[in-house]
């Protein structure tokens, strides 16, 4: 899919139906990722809190959250983490290995808002098959996370 804005054409790549994933050779550096909007639950910030054995009472307990100077509690850096890889592979394919994921957080994801994660595709790697894509999630309060992530993808018939 291409889309024209005011400056420049980007386009938009999606797997066609029936494939299982993008192949190397499918995406251009500037290439946009679809967005994906994620509730923020108090039970999503929990549970994935839980999940990852953070038991850090920010991410569980809202009176001591209070306490320590946070407005509620909010979620963990591994959520997080996992969030960006999952928004990446989601659009790549289950063919797709990740090599890197470098994120650093902003604001803080609260209970209640929603974050939007966007991405980019900025580099390419013929010789090793490697995408990397630049990586934004954003809440009511900014960015929650900025990143990239690298992945290889299959190229040609094997995607």
């Amino acid at each position: 899919m291409t889309e024209t804005t005011a400056n420049h054409t980007v386009r938009q790549t999606v797997r066609p139906l029936g494939r299982p994933g993008l192949a190397y050779d499918e995406v251009a550096v500037g290439d946009r990722l679809p967005e994906l909007s994620i509730p923020l639950t108090r039970t999503l910030i929990v549970a994935t809190a839980i999940a990852s054995r953070d038991y850090q009472d920010v991410h569980h307990d809202p009176e001591l959250a209070v306490e320590r100077g946070s407005r509620d509690i909010f979620m963990n850096i591994l959520t997080s983490n996992g969030l960006v890889e999952r928004f990446v592979t989601r659009w790549a394919g289950p063919a797709a290995v990740v090599a890197a994921i470098r994120i650093r957080l902003g604001a803080p994801n609260y209970p209640g808002d929603t974050m939007v994660l966007t991405g980019e595709v900025t580099a390419k790697d013929d010789a090793e098959g490697r995408v990397e894509v630049s990586v934004r999630g954003e809440n009511a309060l900014g960015a929650h996370v900025t990143g990239t992530v690298v992945v290889r993808l299959p190229k040609g018939e094997n995607a």
